[in-house]
């Protein structure tokens, strides 16, 4: 017995660094990259996921970007968001990224079916957080157009204070404002067809599918883009969000590019990801 003491003792005195009081422990498990693609969140077709885990990940350490395409809640795909996949695990290291699909309308689906489904998703990965080495408590949920849109809600609505910041890419923000003072004649006929309804009819779901509606003084940290020539999303959506932000005293900061449209390249977009990259480092302290 004495022997055993005498040997756990000797094991403590080696374990310290003279003088520093720090205790070294076994090395923890250099986790390497993992990538899987296609991964369920749910039953339907549409409701899968691409997973980036980057290597050396750890539980405390690594935060999460969820990443949401557009295309008018009737179209597009994860697959628009891979040419700028590795352009955020260049920037953004810490981070995993989770990159989602969603059930588009198609005749049905109609509102809420695609905020349900980021709901569902962001609750998959929240269960998994353990088998995956990330940290769920500092999510960022990015997304553009209609993603953006999916977002903002998800981020302002259910007020889930692990929604650390939304980075949002021209979303709508007030469905209310976008069906009464249309910019095109179209925009009221898309709203009838992915609510199912018009707003005389049912003006309570424009208003529960419209982030705006949701801000308060807790929500989210928001970063906006927008072209000021934009077609499909008139800039004045992303103004009025950041009015509502201001109002409540939500941190935000909103870039609009002169002359951009709907979407942009080259110089413009590195621009955009140099941004994000700063407001995500004063962001998530």
């Amino acid at each position: 017995m004495k022997i055993f003491f005498h040997l756990i003792f000797t094991m403590s005195l080696l374990s310290t660094l003279p003088g520093s009081g720090r205790v070294y422990l076994p090395e923890q498990e250099i986790l390497n990259q993992e990538i899987y693609r296609d991964v369920s969140y749910g039953n339907d077709p549409r409701q899968k996921m691409d997973i980036f885990l980057p290597e050396g990940r750890t539980d405390s350490s690594t935060n999460v970007l969820v990443v949401i395409h557009g295309g008018g809640w009737n179209s597009g795909s994860k697959e628009d968001f891979i040419p700028y996949i590795d352009s955020f695990r260049k920037r953004m290291p810490g981070f995993a990224i989770f990159n989602l699909n969603y059930r588009l309308y198609n005749g049905s689906n109609i509102f809420p079916a695609q905020e349900e489904d980021v709901k569902l998703a962001l609750k998959y990965i929240t269960s998994k957080a353990s088998g995956f080495h990330i940290n769920t408590k500092k999510i960022v949920l990015l997304g553009a157009s209609a993603g953006a849109h999916l977002a903002l809600l998800q981020a302002y609505k259910y007020k889930d204070p692990s929604i650390a910041a939304v980075i949002d890419f021209f979303g709508p923000s007030d469905l209310v404002a976008m069906y009464e003072k249309p910019w095109h004649p179209f925009v009221p006929h898309a709203l009838e067809m992915v609510t199912g309804s018009t707003l005389s009819k049912n003006r309570d779901l424009y208003k529960n599918s419209s982030p705006a509606t949701f801000i308060n003084p807790a929500s989210a940290p928001t970063l906006i883009f927008h072209g000021s020539n934009d077609p499909i999303v008139d800039v004045s959506q992303s103004k009025l969000l950041q009015k509502k932000l201001d109002s409540a005293g939500v941190k935000n900061e909103l870039v609009v590019y002169p002359g951009q449209r709907h979407g942009w390249y080259g110089n413009t977009l590195s621009n955009s990801f140099d941004r994000i990259e700063s407001f995500l480092k004063a962001t998530l302290k």
